[in-house]
């Protein structure tokens, strides 16, 4: 009787006995590696992929946040240019309120002859024309209107007339069908008004660094005007 055989694994019944594996393990060890290989290639090209797309986000929030800072910049340097602007003019005002009088009282008939010349110009067929002034004016006003009349050619009369509620530098000056009024507190009072429309208009609220040099100009301009 003779001695079992043993199975060794190696039979392929579907194609016949002694059949050899379809892929050596070199060829199967290459093909593996090749794979892997393809597949690290992918995950590289994806992780760039990601990397980029994540950088690009970046890029455009950090733009965005760029942008954002230069429009509050720009507004704050706005609203300082605003503020700064304002002051300019309240100390402008402020300048001019404390040097008229000084001015005025410098040369009062100044403004006078000024508009006296201008009215006697345009009124040479007018038959009278009546200037009131302050009372402390009168004999140097009557001097150089008479001067002025001559100048300018005006035919009719002139009347001067002292009027001590009349302030220094001021005048009425009248004739038949007209006249014309240099106030210069009224001047003022308008001047004033319209200087707080535009400045209430161009105002704008300040951070508190800034709402700080503002008081101090405001400080600075009550200095002036006293």
């Amino acid at each position: 009787m003779n001695a079992p055989t043993k199975f060794l694994f190696d039979v392929d019944f579907a194609g016949g006995a002694n059949r050899k594996p379809a892929m050596s393990l070199a060829d199967h060890a290459q093909k593996l590696a090749e794979a892997e290989a393809a597949a690290h290639r992918r995950g590289y090209a994806e992780a760039q992929a990601d990397a980029k797309a994540e950088a690009e986000r970046r890029i455009a929030g950090a733009l965005e946040r760029i942008a954002n800072g230069i429009a509050e910049a720009t507004k704050a340097l706005t609203a300082i240019e605003t503020r700064l602007e304002c002051e300019a003019v309240e100390v402008a005002v402020a300048v001019a309120r404390k040097l008229a009088p000084s001015l005025i009282a410098g040369e009062p008939f100044a403004e006078i002859a000024a508009l006296a010349s201008d009215c006697f110009g345009q009124l040479v067929t007018a038959p009278h024309i009546a200037v009131r002034i302050h009372d402390t004016l009168y004999a140097t006003a009557r001097e150089k209107l008479d001067a002025i009349v001559r100048a300018r050619g005006f035919e009719g009369r002139l009347v001067v007339l002292a009027e001590p509620e009349i302030a220094p530098g001021d005048c009425r000056i009248e004739w038949a069908d007209g006249g014309v009024n240099r106030d210069s507190a009224g001047v003022e009072a308008v001047i004033g008004a319209a200087v707080a429309a535009y400045i209430s208009a161009r105002r704008v609220p300040t951070a508190p660094a800034a709402a700080a040099a503002t008081a101090d100009a405001q400080r600075y301009v009550e200095e002036i005007a006293r």
